[in-house]
């Protein structure tokens, strides 16, 4: 039997302090075997039809990554390009698409950028996060605009148990990085709370190569992080929560173009940084009407800061967007067969800027129905989304699923789903670089899924995909973006579970064929090739565990001229339980020392790397006293 079709219905058993149902979606967020975000409601990983990857805590606490980045870096299908450190901005291809394409969330609210179309996931702290969900694929009819390559979705820490159980970490390591964070988390039968807060601080690295003397300098980064989860049960019917998440800081960075002084048309050193916000608090109402319908409404408001200074001048600017949200989802269970999801989602944007827009705020609604038939032999997923934006009109997004299962270890998936990308206000706004009238870009993939229960202690998930995008956004020849681009992207992934001689492994490949249907050139900054692999025991008390990445070669420039080389990054990892309460941790990244640089620069005619961070290390010690 497979395993994973037997979690859902575990976390609706009463538990041993008599807490039945109540607490679902919060006691689901702590099992592997689950998924939220594909259709925002609990079911099982292996019955939903889109392609997942699930972090949950303890798969953090055992990976002990850095940032969000460096846990997306071991999904099949993902690739990450930074421009140098902790800190430094990400790019995330899903699938080939591009960061703009692909929808992240923080407990089920967005949280990218307006203006730029950046996520800035770079700046959310481990420590405060209890879980990571990444969907390959489009999910546009579920959210609507950005999910063309896939979503995203980040759950703040949560409390599952009574009592409380506070919570400290330290750490130190390379490049003088301190990593500071404490919590306190519990409840009783009807609330659950969790308090968390976080500072990590380091001197950084020096990013670039060749350029200004004044980049010369280490770049340093800090980052402070508040959550605060607090959820209610008045009765077996009726929940509601609250989730705060607040992230701000500080980050130097360097820039090789430098300043254009009017004065002396020339370019001029530049000593930049920014300070940044990334937050957003959101609530909800859980109701079950009756046995047939559940309906969950979410009220949400997230704000992406940025306000950049100059050391050496008085540049200043600031890019401040906001955007509240209201999402209400009807869940109803018809029969046996049939169950139907019926939703409405509402948000608006808007933009506080140094910069003026031509238009600084836009609201976008959409309601949307998916409708799901099982039966012994097949299942069968539709749906579809109607969204109504008020700078470019209507847009439908249509998807439908076939699962047939072969047996009761192996079923294949039949999937067919449309995804659009609302342009950003940089794109149809900015002064003199922008294009008011500008579609939509849109895509259609075609995807088959196998899944495989191939022993009790090995799972593969494989699947071949193709994705055709339309009205891609690109700038043209007058330095105003156009609807021209198309692109056609051709992959295979594969995800393999396995657990031998007691250390457990999982191994992701993904081989895709990214290309601009006109020109024919490969995508850029997209490897064709990826392999992740990590490996881990526990002996006792000791810990220990092993990671390898390796990262075909790519190109930096749409005309592929700019050859990006491949690399492989090994990693080792240890952890010691000293007792029920102190746990200490050591891990080396990087640890062969490997130079690569995932995106280029130019400086006075040359071209040069961003250099990436070369072998660093961290320990840290995680005490959990009991109370």
């Amino acid at each position: 039997m497979n395993l994973s079709r037997l979690a859902l219905p575990l976390i609706l058993l009463p538990a041993a302090n008599a807490l039945a149902d109540t607490f679902e979606r919060e006691q689901a967020l702590k099992l592997p075997d689950v998924l939220i975000s594909a259709n925002r409601q609990v079911e099982a990983r292996n019955d939903s039809s889109a392609a997942n990857t699930v972090f949950t805590r303890e798969d953090i606490d055992r990976l002990q990554p850095n940032s969000v980045t460096d846990l997306l870096k071991r999904v099949p299908g993902v690739q990450v390009s930074q421009t140098g450190g902790r800190g430094s901005l990400p790019g995330i291809y899903i699938r080939g698409t591009k960061s703009a394409q692909s929808l992240v969330l923080v407990d089920g609210q967005r949280i990218g950028s307006s203006t730029s179309g950046d996520s800035n996931l770079q700046h959310l702290n481990i420590q405060q996060i209890e879980r990571v969900e990444v969907l390959r694929g489009s999910r546009s009819v579920i959210y609507g605009s950005d999910a063309i390559g896939g979503v995203i979705q980040i759950f703040t820490r949560r409390s599952t148990e009574q009592g409380l159980q506070p919570r400290l970490h330290m750490g130190f390591g390379s490049n003088q990085t301190w990593e500071r964070s404490l919590g306190l988390s519990g409840g009783d039968a009807q609330t659950r709370f969790n308090l968390g807060a976080s500072l990590d601080e380091t001197a950084g690295i020096n990013r670039t190569h060749q350029s200004y003397a004044s980049d010369g300098d280490h770049d340093a980064y800090r980052n402070q992080s508040l959550s605060l989860n607090l959820s209610h049960a008045f009765n077996d019917d009726i929940e509601a929560g609250l989730n705060i998440l607040d992230n701000r800081g500080k980050n130097e960075f360097d820039n090789p173009f430098g300043r254009f002084d009017m004065s002396t048309f020339k370019s001029v050193a530049q000593k930049p940084y920014n300070d940044f916000t990334i937050s957003g608090v959101s609530s909800y109402v859980d109701a079950r009407i009756n046995d047939v319908w559940k309906s969950r409404v979410e009220l949400g408001h997230s704000e992406n800061r940025e306000e950049t200074f100059d050391k050496l001048s008085d540049e200043h600017s600031v890019f401040n967007t906001y955007r509240d949200s209201l999402n209400w989802q009807n869940d109803l269970k018809l029969n046996d067969q049939n169950s139907l999801i019926l939703g409405g989602d509402w948000y608006e944007d808007r933009v506080n800027s140094s910069t003026k827009f031509d238009e600084d705020s836009r609201w976008n609604r959409a309601a949307f129905i998916q409708h799901r038939f099982q039966a012994e032999r097949f299942s069968t997923e539709l749906g579809l989304r109607r969204d109504q934006n008020q700078q470019f009109g209507g847009q439908n997004s249509w998807s439908g699923t076939l699962t047939l299962p072969l047996n009761p270890d192996n079923d294949v998936l039949l999937t067919y789903s449309e995804g659009f990308r609302a342009p950003t206000f940089n794109d149809l706004y900015y002064p003199d670089f922008s294009n008011p009238d500008l579609n939509p870009e849109t895509s259609k993939s075609y995807e088959v899924q196998w899944r495989s229960q191939l022993s009790d202690t090995s799972r593969l998930e494989a699947s071949l995909y193709r994705t055709d995008l339309e009205d891609a956004i690109i700038f043209g020849s007058h330095s105003r973006p156009e609807n021209v681009a198309s692109a056609r992207i051709n992959g295979f992934e594969a995800a393999l579970k396995q657990e031998l001689f007691d250390w457990q492994s999982n191994l992701g490949v993904s081989l895709i064929d990214p290309r601009d249907r006109d020109s024919g050139h490969t995508l850029a900054r997209r490897a064709r090739r990826t392999l992740s692999l990590d490996l881990d025991r526990q002996f006792d008390q000791l810990g220990l565990g092993a990671s390898w990445q390796a990262v075909s070669s790519s190109y930096d420039d749409e005309k592929n001229t700019q050859p990006l080389g491949g690399y492989a990054l090994l990693g080792l990892r240890s952890s010691w339980a000293v007792n029920r309460e102190i746990k200490l941790e050591l891990k080396v990244d990087n640890l062969l020392d490997k130079g690569y640089s995932r995106a280029l620069y130019q400086h006075e005619g040359n071209q040069y790397g961003y250099r990436e961070e070369g072998r660093a290390w961290m320990f840290g010690v995680t005490w959990t006293p009991e109370i």
